[in-house]
């Protein structure tokens, strides 16, 4: 499929990368939405909390939001997906993932980038509600590259889903690693770290035998934190191991539900293996969008309404 051309061209202040990604994330407001939470018991006794917002009339249409690293439901790339999905006729489902919810989670694992079976439980307790007839998944970051994986994995999709979209995708998680261990974004890594940390530091009570706190004072970075924990926890041989398995971008060829992907040029997040343009180019399913702005899960667009929102809202409406 032709690389998507973008129209995207924000003021001055949002053509910079690291403003764009901060002023998104931490000054951004959302107001008008609400938001209603359902608790959705996992078959392995764990649970995520899913923010359920609704459009003013009865629909046929759901999306799945999929928030990226430490994020929630609440967080503003999420909220204003929400709202204007909404606003057009959809109802939206913000998955918190497990522990992100202000709630920790029962067991020691938690989530991670490739956790696609904890995606396939929500798009499964989704279709039981009888309700919808199209579902679209639409992912941020580490939620993007798990709505990717999920799409070209060896499953049979439900006909109701009828697109995806990832925004601001680590495809390569190994590269994006090493983006965020530069020192340009040592104040995301940073502030990263500090968070997966204090929710670490909270299981050692409940599995002494599985974690220690010296093996969490020795988590300096974030491949430590993989390394100590999300690989162990999850079933991989090591931080390594995790990012070949999990990346998205070895199942971009066989997607085969229309799926979009929208990578900023400038996104300090992202290595050159996470722009997969020759896998959009093999695939007539796989459109992929590479703006020279937008910074990481930014895109600040007029009316506080964000150029990837209003992308999702015609590529789904193209695909009801």
């Amino acid at each position: 499929m032709p690389l998507v051309t973008t129209e995207y061209n924000p003021s001055l202040p949002f053509k910079f990368g690291h403003i764009s990604t901060i002023y998104s994330g931490l000054f951004r407001k959302v107001e008008n939405l609400h938001q209603q939470r359902e608790r959705l018991e996992l078959e392995d006794g764990d649970f995520m909390d899913l923010d359920w917002s609704y459009a003013r009339e009865p629909t046929e249409q759901a999306v799945i939001l999929l928030h990226g690293l430490e994020g929630n439901g609440q967080r503003p790339y999420i909220t204003g997906s929400a709202k204007i999905l909404n606003e057009n006729g959809m109802d939206a489902c913000a998955v918190n993932f497990r522990g992100c919810s202000g709630e920790t989670n029962r067991l020691f694992r938690s989530y991670h980038s490739g956790a696609t079976e904890d995606l396939n439980a929500v798009v499964e307790h989704i279709l039981s509600l009888k309700t919808y007839s199209s579902i679209f998944i639409k992912g941020f970051s580490l939620g993007g590259n798990m709505a990717l994986k999920y799409a070209g994995e060896n499953r049979q999709l439900p006909p109701e889903l009828k697109a995806v979209i990832g925004v601001s995708v680590p495809c390569d998680l190994h590269s994006s690693l090493k983006q965020l261990l530069k020192p340009k974004n040592y104040a995301y890594a940073h502030r990263f770290r500090k968070h997966l940390v204090a929710k670490l530091s909270m299981k050692l009570e409940h599995f002494p035998d599985l974690i220690t706190k010296t093996d969490v004072e020795k988590i300096k970075t974030l491949k430590d934190f993989d390394e100590i924990y999300t690989s162990k926890a999850h079933g991989f041989a090591d931080a390594l191991d995790y990012y070949r398995k999990c990346s998205c971008l070895q199942f971009l060829p066989d997607i085969k539900v229309p799926t979009k992907i929208i990578n900023a040029l400038n996104d300090s997040f992202l290595g050159p293996e996470c722009f997969p343009f020759k896998e959009a180019k093999e695939n007539a399913n796989l459109f992929l969008e590479t703006p020279k702005f937008g910074g990481h899960v930014g895109f600040w667009d007029n009316g506080n309404r964000y150029h990837n929102e209003k992308s999702a809202i015609k590529f789904f409406e193209a695909h009801i």
